[in-house]
């Protein structure tokens, strides 16, 4: 490869190809977010304050592996993802029962928030766009707008469950209309950005509904699996959509490209 080559050769793209493997893993992640979290906080009895160091701690050490990396990669990708999943469903219960903060005043805020962030990134980088998610500045926008959709997922979720009464099963629901409700916008011509955001921040409230009815008690509508059990299902899950994507490289954007061209 010349000098000349090394100059003009695109930086690769640092995150996936939305597909429908995308989706399916974001809803992954989620879920594990809110059993794992619920199980080291309250089942091993670290307490709250502890568990969000521990995962604090773990998501800056994903971070940094991901941040080494100059395109794409699974791994650790999806790593930061796991674990920024449980730190951003911390913060919010940390807000909440730590602090007393009402849901009705976090979600606003962690909104307010998102929207500030949106506005930081796009004057800066003149884009939203995911597809050139290429430089490291452009990096630290996407993942801190990514913490903020969790944080404010979780709120939004929990302020929803908590003022009309869901069941666990109904939360579920619920929350997979709206988002088959966004796709659907999305085909009849709404923003590409607009429609992916709105998108991720719903999944975080579905994947944590359906944490707390696969972990939660047969009394309560829940299936009984416990937090444990939910965790290590879906987190094997996670780990076998992974390998597949690194075997297959199918949500690779290059190749997408290349594939088309």
């Amino acid at each position: 490869m010349t000098t000349t080559d090394a100059v003009t050769r695109p930086a690769l793209n640092r995150v996936p190809e939305v597909t429908v493997f995308f989706w399916i893993i974001k809803v992954l992640c989620t879920t594990v977010g809110e059993s794992a979290a619920d199980y080291i906080n309250e089942t091993l009895g670290f307490g709250l304050g502890n568990t969000t160091v521990l995962f604090g701690v773990l998501l800056v050490l994903s971070l940094v592996l991901q941040f080494r990396q100059r395109r794409y990669v699974p791994g650790p990708y999806w790593t930061v993802v796991v674990l920024i999943s449980v730190f951003g469903t911390l913060v919010t219960d940390n807000l909440t029962d730590g602090l007393g903060v009402d849901l009705a005043i976090s979600t606003p805020v962690f909104a307010a928030l998102l929207a500030i962030a949106f506005a930081v990134w796009y004057r800066s980088e003149r884009t939203l766009s995911i597809h050139a998610v290429n430089t490291t500045r452009r990096e630290t926008f996407y993942w801190v707008v990514v913490a903020i959709t969790f944080a404010l997922g979780t709120a939004a979720g929990d302020l929803l469950v908590d003022r009309l009464g869901f069941s666990f099963l109904t939360a579920v629901v619920v929350y997979a209309v709206a988002i088959a409700a966004v796709f659907v916008a999305y085909r009849l011509g709404a923003g590409p950005v607009l429609t992916f955001w709105v998108g991720y921040v719903l999944t975080r409230p579905l994947g944590g509904s359906t944490g707390d009815w696969l972990s939660g008690d047969r009394s309560e509508g829940g299936l009984g699996l416990g937090t444990l059990g939910t965790s290590l299902l879906f987190l094997a899950a996670i780990v076998g959509t992974v390998v597949y994507l690194t075997v297959t490289r199918v949500d690779q954007t290059e190749r997408r490209l290349a594939r088309t061209t």
